[in-house]
């Protein structure tokens, strides 16, 4: 099993057309991923072909869905104009958006945030990589890749990845599929300040997963979502989790990479997280390199 979505999930991409959503939509096809349809307002009839693939364009995600039978959306919308694609597939009643786009307005997401309460899609991102889902073929290949995620790095397995960096959850999943550990799905969530999916969120769903028998989640500075997701962990979790934290060395009051990582008010520090962690029987990494090791020790594989 996996969460959130399966090699046999049927994909759109809105924003199809423009040069970063075409370039990852060919890498997801040369994945394997069921990338059934395109959306660009305007485009709509046009053809989008790589290597032997014709992914059919449409003017909207709700033609796009009736159509092709696409349950999840990949959105690659400038930012001024993404978070009423998001909304789009909201209203077109799909399963998930998972915004990549980095950059939306923060009263852009306030507002897209407030009118998806009530309905059925899960939003992951914005400002994310995506997620992965990687499929049981040569070098796992026939997987479900939505993003911009490295698909070659992926190994089938039973370790959970969930990240507000993108960057550190490569890292995560290299290290493990190097000592032999894949994957059942990887999520990165995001690091702005208003997101749709929490670690909170999809540590419950690894929880639940029967394939998933142990869990990296990755952190860093700003907010309170790692706390909230330690003290689920300790009254709910009986998997192992390893974490790591990144900003550490971050002076209070400096924005640092993401929007959301920055300290304010005392609240949000790495030394408070960390603790936090500790404290809920996570075994925390100290550096980003000791991820996978640090997990594999915690689970007795080590």
């Amino acid at each position: 099993m996996a969460i959130l979505v399966t090699p046999q999930t049927r994909i759109l991409v809105q924003g199809i057309t423009g040069d970063f959503g075409s370039r990852h939509a060919k890498l997801s096809l040369d994945y394997g991923t069921q990338l059934v349809a395109g959306v660009t307002p305007g485009k709509g009839g046009q053809v989008f072909e790589h290597n032997g693939h014709k992914v059919p364009v449409f003017d909207t995600v709700a033609e796009a869905a009736k159509q092709t039978g696409a349950t999840v959306s990949v959105i690659f919308v400038p930012p001024p104009f993404a978070a009423d694609a998001i909304l789009e597939s909201v209203d077109a009643g799909l399963d998930l958006a998972v915004a990549i786009t980095e950059g939306i307005p923060v009263n852009d997401m306030v507002r897209a945030k407030a009118a998806m309460v009530g309905s059925k899609t899960r939003l992951i991102g914005p400002n994310c990589p995506g997620l992965v889902t990687p499929g049981a073929g040569k070098d796992s290949h026939g997987g479900c890749r939505i993003g911009i995620a490295p698909g070659y790095i992926h190994k089938r397995g039973n370790v959970g990845v969930v990240s507000r960096s993108g960057t550190l959850t490569y890292e995560a999943v290299w290290q493990l599929t190097s000592r032999g550990y894949g994957q059942t799905t990887c999520v990165g969530i995001g690091g702005d300040p208003v997101n749709g999916t929490s670690h909170l969120d999809v540590l419950k769903m690894f929880n639940e997963d029967p394939e998933t028998e142990a869990i990296i989640m990755i952190g860093e500075i700003g907010g309170e979502a790692e706390e909230q997701a330690a003290a689920w962990v300790k009254a709910n979790c009986k998997k192992p989790v390893a974490a790591f934290i990144a900003g550490a060395s971050a002076p209070p009051g400096r924005r640092m990479g993401h929007a959301g990582a920055i300290v304010s008010g005392g609240k949000g520090t790495a030394a408070a997280k960390i603790a936090a962690l500790k404290d809920a029987g996570i075994a925390v990494a100290v550096t980003p390199s000791a991820m996978a090791d640090t997990l594999l020790r915690h689970w007795g594989k080590a």
